[in-house]
């Protein structure tokens, strides 16, 4: 039988995306996170409206989503209780938080020219997404203690990175997911994949190219203007 339960959070596990930001005075900023998901093309990321990556995304309209590895673990936990705010929020600073300007050097991580928005690409990073925003969106608004608290920001992906040994052989558009190890949050732990896939799946015998968005033609063309 089941038993009635109420966890404090939901997080029953999401890949790890930390995104890359341009702060106000030309500095980039690093945020890990784990509330994103896709369809097609399009991403959406559920942030606190009072984070610097927030502020950012509002403002410059573009980001980069990176996707570590099991592999890049540690750079991830290195950025985990920092943030780019200053002062810190008062509820960051309750939990921990302390303000970091430079989150590159913070991680370890690598910065690399992106090639359709300002903000730098992860070079560690296996994934790395160049994407510009299209909608925002407050969540829980008819909550009066929640409201403006929490925002739903929809990205839309025009150009994708991906590290060579990650894809399959001769395929050059298609991740190997028997290579792919994405790094798995779930109730603020980390986690990753097992080595092998637990069962065939019969949504695997349906063509990639069905889902095929638009919006990877309307990223092509972009580029060739």
């Amino acid at each position: 039988m089941h038993q009635h339960s109420e966890p404090n959070i939901l997080y029953f596990g999401t890949p790890v995306v930390v995104i890359s930001t341009m702060n106000e005075d030309g500095t980039p900023n690093l945020a890990p996170m784990s509330s994103a998901f896709w369809l097609g093309w399009r991403c959406v990321l559920g942030l606190g409206a009072s984070s610097q990556t927030a502020y950012n995304l509002r403002r410059e309209r573009q980001c980069v989503l990176n996707l570590p590895s099991q592999h890049e673990v540690a750079q991830v936990n290195r950025l985990a209780l920092t943030t780019g705010s200053n002062p810190v929020p008062a509820f960051k600073a309750a939990r921990g938080y302390r303000h970091v300007h430079d989150k590159f050097a913070a991680s370890g991580f690598t910065p690399q020219e992106s090639e359709t928005v300002d903000a730098p690409r992860i070079r560690e990073c296996p994934v790395q997404m160049e994407a510009v925003v299209e909608a925002i969106h407050h969540i829980a608004d008819d909550d009066e203690m929640q409201r403006g608290r929490i925002l739903n920001i929809e990205v839309r992906v025009q150009r994708v990175h991906l590290h060579p040994s990650i894809l399959m052989k001769d395929r050059p558009d298609h991740v190997d997911p028997d290579k792919w190890r994405p790094l798995i949050m779930s109730f603020q732990k980390f986690y990753g994949l097992a080595p092998q896939q637990l069962h065939a799946s019969s949504l695997s015998t349906i063509a990639e190219a069905v889902y095929r968005s638009p919006d990877v033609d309307r990223a092509r063309m972009a580029a060739m203007a």
